[in-house]
């Protein structure tokens, strides 16, 4: 034992920290954006405009902006991204954008390039699927301003504009496709009177499509007749969009504004988080959360007075007669700590739950705080992984110390079991679903460097730690039962039909949801639809919310378990809060049926794959939230009685 536990601490000393070590410095590095600490300009400094990647909400594959033969400059660079960039399929690039801080100029030729049938082909594809050019300045993403006729004339703001629109002109009976080739950019800026020093606060466009006329032969030098440089804004003389087909030739031009704002710096985002209608997901958050907190109260006062009768009852019992007669949930202390069948396969998925706890809350807690905010590109799920990495110590600690409650003496493989079993499922899908992408040959698709990465993450970190957290886990003294187990099983009485594990289970499983639901709309519509998720407050609110609610819904229910003489708890304290992800996977479908617009069945798979993570992840999370409450309250009760 003692040699196993110095060979256990080389490993530690020579393998895992220095990784780790590593890995935090990436983290940090993570964490960290060029662009995020504000930046002065001083009048005639040059800004880098970078393009991002072409976004659809109707076929959500994104693809590099260069993957359309737009305007490229004389070298394409890509910047450097983290690991939650790359997932999310942002590819930043520089642009051929040039401009000058508070250097307004109108109407300026980008370039001209002429159609040929795959080009033109390329273009109407991407306009018939809705697709949107995303843009960044100074880590400020471009946004279109609408203005809203039904609430006042006020303005909300659309992710990217549109590479293109469809419909008919001049009279034509036949859809035809037109491009937007001219910008008309606007960059507001918030001016230090003191030191006359700038800095941008919002980054907006209004794209048009314009068919541009020259006179003569094209040469670098031809002035346009469409619009005028010299005016303060653009003046178009043609009222003829340009339209895409071959050997059609376009000339894409922009104009950019400098518009002095009294937004400051640190405000600057607001305007972006304010897309969507705040009054309305203000009152549903807060109206789910007083219906779940008073559902709550009420379970609780009930349990604690039901389980303070019961206990004053069993433990007033004088007689062998009275205790011969007594019914309940006391006559079942002879078996309700008997381990479950398929004790392994529990252990494995209440330690994964508790390594996706801690990863839920630590992340909850840092959004909290505002370090994942929407400025941080990506930082939300790099954050994610890295924290699931380094909680796999606290998985296999939990495994073990169930597992060897349970009488177990496999540790090694109960935590390689531990370690690999959710993962590798979710990898599975993921990767089947990534070659999907690829197929398509959009840029969401995760490179082979990046896979690379993922796999060493999981097996050169994530690996070693549940196999730390195990040995020291299985190293404690093993849990002892307040009770005593009899060698031979009682026979479990017929049960009333609305004690059926089925009914219980799905019946157990609507509270938890109905704590979400509503906040789950939000969710996916800012995945699923381009816009922001930012009331990370709220949902940490939420999420406390649901923690009590799986506890409390899963104690009530073990308690009537028991009370009808059923000891068979320890799986369905698991299933029956965990049986809300049953129902999150059903209201996600809902969601797709009403809310998006996806017809291609690549789409429609990419949806249903990730959602199907999504709602395992929150199986194995409220199911193990509504194990460790049932096993605290089983304890505590029997604890709580005199047994002879």
């Amino acid at each position: 034992m003692e040699s196993g536990s110095r060979s256990m601490h080389r490993l530690t000393a020579t393998i895992i920290w220095p990784i780790l070590f590593l890995f935090l410095i990436h983290a940090a590095h993570c964490f960290y954006l060029p662009g995020v600490a504000p930046e002065d300009f001083q009048k005639g400094d040059p800004l880098k405009v970078k393009v991002n990647k072409l976004t659809s909400i109707k076929t959500q594959l994104p693809y590099s902006y260069y993957s359309l033969p737009f305007c490229p400059p004389e070298k394409i660079v890509d910047s450097a991204e983290n690991l939650g960039e790359v997932l999310r399929g942002d590819r930043i690039e520089n642009s051929p954008y040039v401009f000058k801080m508070r250097e307004p100029h109108m109407c300026t030729v980008l370039c001209r390039i002429t159609l040929d049938a795959k080009t033109a082909k390329l273009f109407k594809e991407k306009i018939d699927d809705e697709y949107r050019v995303n843009m960044i300045l100074d880590n400020l993403p471009l946004v279109v301003p609408i203005r809203r006729l039904d609430q006042d004339s006020s303005t909300v703001y659309q992710l990217g504009y549109h590479v293109g629109l469809k419909g008919q002109y001049s009279g034509s009976k036949e859809e035809k496709y037109f491009i937007h080739n001219h910008l008309a950019f606007t960059v507001k800026y918030h001016r230090d009177p003191q030191t006359d020093s700038a800095r941008i606060v919002g980054f907006e466009v209004k794209p048009y499509s314009i068919k541009h006329e020259y006179e003569g032969k094209w040469n670098e030098k031809s002035r346009l007749t469409t619009c005028d440089p010299h005016n303060k804004r653009t003046v178009v003389n043609s009222n003829t969009p340009q339209e895409v087909e071959a050997k059609k030739e376009i000339i894409f031009t922009y104009d950019v504004e400098y518009q002095e704002s009294d937004v400051k710096w640190a405000s600057r985002w607001d305007a972006y988080l304010l897309m969507n209608d705040d009054q309305i997901h203000w009152f549903s958050i807060v109206n789910s959360l007083m219906i779940v907190l008073f559902l709550s109260g009420m379970v609780a006062m009930i349990m604690l007075r039901t389980l303070y009768r019961d206990i004053s009852r069993y433990n007033e019992l004088e007689t062998q007669e009275e205790a011969q007669e007594e019914t309940g949930w006391k006559l079942l202390h002879g078996d309700v700590f008997r381990p479950p069948s398929n004790s392994d396969l529990l252990c494995v998925y209440v330690g994964t739950g508790v390594q996706f706890l801690g990863m839920v809350l630590v992340t909850m807690i840092f959004a909290v705080f505002g370090f994942l905010s929407p400025s941080n590109r990506g930082g939300l799920m790099t954050a994610m992984l890295l924290l699931w990495v380094f909680m796999g110590i606290f998985a296999g600690y939990a495994s073990a110390r169930l597992y060897k409650m349970f009488k177990g003496a496999e540790w090694k493989k109960l935590a390689f079991r531990t370690a690999c079993m959710f993962p590798g499922i979710v990898f599975a899908i993921f990767f089947v679903l990534n070659a999907i992408i690829w197929g398509q040959k959009s840029s969401g698709a995760v490179p082979f460097g990046t896979m690379f990465a993922l796999v060493l993450m999981w097996f050169g970190i994530s690996v070693p730690l549940v196999f730390v957290g195990g040995y020291v886990g299985f190293k404690k003294p093993a849990i002892e039962d307040p009770v005593k187990t009899n060698k031979i099983p009682r026979q479990i009485p017929e049960q009333a039909w609305y004690m059926n594990p089925t009914f219980s289970i799905l019946i157990g499983g609507i509270l938890p949801f109905g704590a979400v639901f509503i906040e789950l709309f939000f969710i996916l519509t800012s995945i699923w639809l381009n816009q922001f998720y930012y009331i990370f407050g709220f949902l940490f609110l939420v999420f406390i919310i649901l923690l009590i609610t799986c506890a409390e819904i899963t104690i009530v229910l073990c308690y009537f378990q028991l009370c009808s003489e059923d000891y068979l708890w320890w799986w369905r304290s698991y299933l029956t809060s965990g049986s809300s992800a049953l129902y999150l996977f059903l209201y996600t479908t809902f969601y797709f049926f009403t809310k998006l617009e996806i017809t291609k069945l690549v789409s429609g798979l990419l949806y249903f794959g990730y959602m199907l993570i999504a709602s395992y992840a929150f199986f194995v999370l409220t199911g193990t939230i509504g194990f460790y409450a049932c096993f605290w309250f089983t304890r505590l009760i029997y604890s709580s009685v005199k047994i002879d």
